[in-house]
């Protein structure tokens, strides 16, 4: 809930600080500043690192195109620092504490190494694979297929979701929800030439069987996507992968049937 009492007033930010060359374990230190009218997460962050601690990091690429690097753990949830007015996650006594996200390591303060989570990206091949006969100009899909789309599309790849997930804190080689919802993407995507291949990759012991469903990934995503709703629907193709794969074929001749193609090279996968 906002609490708007604050502004003008002197507030509290806790930040968790560890450097791996001189710090044992991490620690939280306290900042003070005014809190001012529309003073954002980042905001505060930027204030403390430019006036009080410059040896304070974490990522932000705010106006740089690549949103959603700036996720970190406030009060225990995961978020964007960009869009969050500092007053709406302060306590009673004017406190708020941020900490880096769960279950990665940490390079430093707030910055964590997303190596492994990139890595179960570009695992599910998150590029489109298209079929060796193409149209000319462009392919025709239908509104429904396209709105099927949008959910995977927004995604930011900011990893709050990745970093909300318990399996994840159990299982380093889950995929995890931020791969898989790429995959779906792929997967329902009609130009896409290997949905069976993509299925049967998904459906290993650390793929959507793996997932507990827990939506946790639900309530962290700052952009209210529905990485569960993806994984349950990843989980009932697989179980009839040659018969989508099929139907797939079937629905890509409908694509071109009535263009004229060019050949393209498949790329390797």
């Amino acid at each position: 809930m906002a609490n708007c009492s604050f502004e003008g007033q002197s507030v509290t930010v806790r930040i968790q600080r560890f450097n791996p060359e001189v710090d044992k374990k991490p620690r939280l230190k306290e900042f003070v500043i005014t809190l001012e009218p529309g003073t954002t997460i980042l905001d505060a962050l930027r204030e403390i690192k430019n006036e009080q601690d410059g040896s304070l990091t974490y990522r932000r690429s705010c106006r740089h195109a690549i949103c959603g690097s700036c996720a970190m753990n406030v009060n225990g949830k995961n978020m964007l620092a960009c869009n969050q007015p500092l007053k709406d996650h302060l306590d009673r006594k004017g406190r708020i504490t941020i900490r880096p996200l769960p279950y990665q390591p940490i390079i430093k303060d707030l910055v964590v190494d997303r190596s492994v989570f990139w890595g179960q990206y570009q695992r599910v091949k998150p590029w489109l694979i298209p079929p060796r006969d193409v149209p000319e100009k462009e392919f025709c899909m239908s509104p429904e297929e396209v709105e099927a789309l949008k959910n995977a599309e927004k995604c930011i790849m900011c990893g709050a979701c990745y970093a909300s997930c318990q399996v994840i804190g159990l299982n380093k080689r889950y995929i995890g929800p931020h791969a898989l919802l790429k995959a779906f993407q792929r997967i329902l995507d009609p130009r896409d030439s290997a949905p069976g291949e993509r299925l049967a990759d998904v459906a290993g012991d650390d793929g959507v069987f793996r997932c507990h469903t827990i939506f946790n990934c639900i309530d962290a995503c700052p952009k209210e996507l529905n990485p569960t709703q993806a994984i349950e629907t990843l989980r009932k193709l697989a179980q009839k992968r040659q018969a989508f794969d099929a139907q797939r074929r079937e629905r890509q001749k409908s694509l071109i049937n009535s263009a004229p193609i060019m050949s393209a090279e498949r790329p390797g996968v």
